[in-house]
This record gives structure tokens, C-alpha cells and sequence, in this order.
């Protein structure tokens, strides 16, 4: 079984949504699908409610996900580990303890914008009603497409 871990700062935004999309499309007898935060801050909770509520709306339902701290023990149970932003890979990169945890490593957005590293933004500030919430979920259900293809085609 393939494992890839979603990670963003607080796993209540974007990776939840990231997890939600990519279990969306692919085949749970073959891969597991998990999201961890780089930051301790919300343990334990729920995805933020506007994660849940555009990720709803697009019928997935994320609501069962709870938030979790990124391990050094992740880089053993995942196969792939994608990032949401650079400084997220910076976090995860410090916790690597050789060459074959880092090539684990991998923005996620590279996989529609090959080279270009750009950051999913983080929606949690938006203050826009809520569209960067939809933008972010929009930006995540693209690189997820191509995730899926390329898990499928292993």
C-alpha cells in the first residue's frame, strides 16, 4: 500500500482539504491517505469549519479528520510527502534526518507548476468570504489530479 502524508502549518486548512481531494480519487485498498500540520497549534481538533464547509460542498466530506503534529516517524510510514508552502518544506526538511527522507519531500503545486514552487496559499486569514477557501480547494483538486495519475500509474 502506498502512504502519502498532506502537510501544511496547522492541519486545519489546507492539508485537510489536500487529504480529503487526493482520498477522493484514488482507491483506499491502495493507498492511505493521512495530513499533519508542521505547527502543534490545534492538536487534536477539527479542520477549520471553512475547510469542511467548501470541501462539502464539493462532496467530500472531511469532518471525521483530526488534526495532528508532522513526525520524524512520518518519514518511515509515507512514501510521499507533500508540502503546501516552502516554508512548510523548510519545517519538514529540518526534521529529515538523510537523503531519503528529503527526497520524500515535494511541494505540492510543483506537480501543476513543475519547478516553479509556489506556495498553496494559507486561506485562514482570507478575511475574502471565504473564496480563498474555494481557491485553495480549486488550486488542491488540480495538483490532486495529477497526484492520483501519477499514484495510479506506480
Amino acid at each position: 500500500m502506498t502512504r502519502v502524508l498532506m502537510v501544511c502549518l496547522g492541519n486545519i486548512c489546507r492539508s485537510p482539504l489536500a487529504e480529503g481531494i487526493l482520498k477522493s480519487k484514488v482507491n483506499s485498498n491502495k493507498f492511505f491517505i493521512d495530513s499533519a500540520g508542521t505547527g502543534d497549534y490545534h492538536i487534536g481538533g477539527l479542520p477549520d469549519k471553512r475547510s469542511i464547509k467548501v470541501a462539502k460542498k464539493n462532496s467530500i466530506d472531511i469532518s471525521d479528520q483530526r488534526c495532528r503534529q508532522f513526525e520524524v516517524s512520518d518519514f518511515d510510514n509515507f512514501d510521499w510527502i507533500y508540502v503546501m508552502d516552502n516554508s512548510n518544506k523548510k519545517n519538514v526538511l529540518n526534521l529529515a534526518r538523510n537523503e531519503k527522507d528529503k527526497a520524500k519531500v515535494k511541494l505540492i503545486l510543483n506537480e501543476i507548476f513543475p519547478d516553479e514552487n509556489v506556495d498553496v496559499p494559507d486561506p485562514y486569514f482570507g478575511g475574502d468570504g471565504g473564496r480563498g477557501f474555494e481557491n485553495v480547494f480549486q488550486m488542491l483538486d488540480k495538483a490532486c489530479e495529477v497526484v492520483a495519475q501519477k499514484l495510479d500509474d506506480e
